[in-house]
């Protein structure tokens, strides 16, 4: 009773609906592979590929199975692609599903499993129409590797600066570079070693998640003091912006490329641009939750969640006051320096900072 008590309901049901489905779609293929055996009754075409339609999305039979968007994340091969996907629906499903609610996480799987494989389809079909090969049509396409692409992304917004280390500590790596060795290690797995569909999963995954907590999912205002306070739509953060997800050296033309782009969607009014204050708030929204980092799930924690609205309107109250702090050493810098500079006190300046020095907690 204990597995069940520690994990929130809806990632124990994903992880038995992995494991059922991954099992019936191997008996399924084991079944096609000694009908094709048989000469009597094998069907050398279909039951040599051991496709099964029904449970593994065939983009030439997507419309017949409408229901593979969905199930076909949650379908695996093998042995070690089921371990691999029960391990990151456990720990990140387990963190995720507190973190968010019950319902923003639902959200999420939702959009990671379908959109991605809702891509993916045109895309197998564009290329089997380009290149003359209906074995492009006809190819599986399973695995939770759009849900590990979204856990990653997830992680990299909530808790990106918390370092893991592996092996007892022999290699170290931050939260926010795994989302660059994910796509890397799948992009080249693909490009040499022809596992195509990691390649294109992957990269549907991560922008699709990405694109949703960037500009549309609702997150609660840490900046605010007062629990009643609505919260903030999208992520306006620079350290979340889509160029990170790459090393430094090249950020700056994929930044570049993307602003492009993310200003003819906001001129065909398919985004909204971000406003000075957006961003400024969605900073100060990643520095709280960097100072949160990964909470614990030990039985004394659990009451986190039953955290009452005092305790939650504290919490908040300190996060504004350390913004706050922050904001006023960064304007005593500036004088600072702008004295030092003309050799006169900046009164203006002074008088901002005395202006902003007149806050009242209690108020």
């Amino acid at each position: 009773m204990p597995f069940r008590a520690n994990l929130p309901p809806v990632t124990r049901a994903l992880l038995a609906a992995t494991v059922a489905l991954s099992l019936l779609y191997n008996i399924a293929r084991w079944r096609l592979l000694q009908a094709s055996l048989d000469p009597t009754t094998g069907d050398e075409d279909t039951a040599s590929r051991r496709v099964v339609p029904y449970l593994a999305l065939v983009p030439s039979q997507c419309i017949r199975y409408p229901w593979t968007f969905l199930s076909a994340a949650f379908v695996e091969q093998n042995v070690f692609t089921l371990i691999l996907q029960g391990g990151t629906l456990f720990f990140g499903g387990k963190y995720l599903e507190r973190a968010w609610g019950t319902k923003g996480f639902v959200y999420v799987i939702l959009l990671a499993s379908i959109i991605p494989y809702l891509l993916a389809a045109p895309t197998y079909l564009l290329w089997a129409s380009v290149t003359g090969s209906s074995d492009r049509a006809l190819t599986p396409l399973n695995g939770g590797i759009t849900l590990q692409a979204a856990f990653l992304v997830a992680f990299k917004q909530l808790v990106p600066e918390h370092t893991v280390s592996i092996y007892k500590g022999m290699i170290k790596m931050r939260v926010k570079h795994f989302p660059t060795v994910f796509l890397g290690v799948n992009t080249i797995s693909g490009l040499i070693l022809g596992t195509d569909t990691a390649l294109i999963l992957s990269w549907y995954g991560l922008i699709t998640t990405w694109t949703y907590l960037r500009f549309y999912k609702w997150q609660p205002n840490l900046s605010s003091t007062s629990p009643e306070t609505g919260g903030l739509r999208g992520d306006a953060s620079e350290t979340f912006a889509f160029a990170t997800f790459f090393p430094d050296v090249v950020q700056p033309p994929i930044a570049a490329l993307c602003n492009r782009i993310f200003s003819l969607l906001c001129s065909l009014k398919l985004c909204t641009p971000f406003s000075d204050e957006d961003i400024a708030t969605g900073n100060e929204q990643a520095a709280a939750r960097g100072e949160a980092g990964l909470p614990s799930f030990s039985r004394q924690s659990r009451g986190v969640r039953g955290m009452s609205k005092r305790e939650e309107a504290e919490r908040r109250r300190a996060l504004a006051l350390k913004a706050l702090d922050e904001r006023l050493n960064a304007a005593s810098s500036r004088a600072t320096a702008q004295q030092a500079t003309t050799g006169t006190p900046n009164l203006a300046q002074g008088q901002e900072i005395l202006g902003q020095t007149d806050y009242r907690p209690d108020a």
